[in-house]
């Protein structure tokens, strides 16, 4: 139960897109490595908000979080598209992460309004008795 944030696929996306940039952003010159390295980190940032928001069990909590992860999201755009007027990354390899990028920033707002609607609703249950 406490990691059934596993189970959501907004989850493992932004997982994925921590990996990928990693690979493509961490071979920046040393000039570059603080900025490359706060891209990074605000794409990590990302599923690490998502877990702990879901692992906090109040819908508050949880909304809060993702609001966060969806914020995280923005900066991480802005750091790629940066990259690319700056032409620190090629072409293709922006829109590899602009294409996942913008999957998860949906799934991030239909993931909220979902939470939303249950919060409106009262069929949000935190309890961890099931019985």
């Amino acid at each position: 139960m406490n990691r059934g944030y596993k189970q959501l696929r907004v989850w493992s996306d932004a997982i994925d897109l921590y990996a990928i940039s990693c690979e493509i952003i961490s071979n920046f010159p040393f000039e570059l490595k603080k900025t490359a390295s706060n891209c990074i980190d605000s794409a990590h940032s990302i599923s690490r908000n998502i877990a702990e928001g879901y692992c906090r069990r109040s819908i508050k909590e949880y909304l809060q979080f993702l609001n966060i992860a969806l914020g995280s999201s923005g900066e991480y755009h802005s750091c790629i598209y940066s990259f690319l007027k700056a032409n620190q990354i090629i072409k293709s390899d922006f829109e590899k992460l602009d294409q996942l990028h913008y999957k998860i920033e949906n799934a991030l707002i239909q993931l909220i309004k979902s939470l939303q609607k249950k919060m409106k609703d009262g069929t949000w249950d935190d309890s961890f008795y099931k019985g």
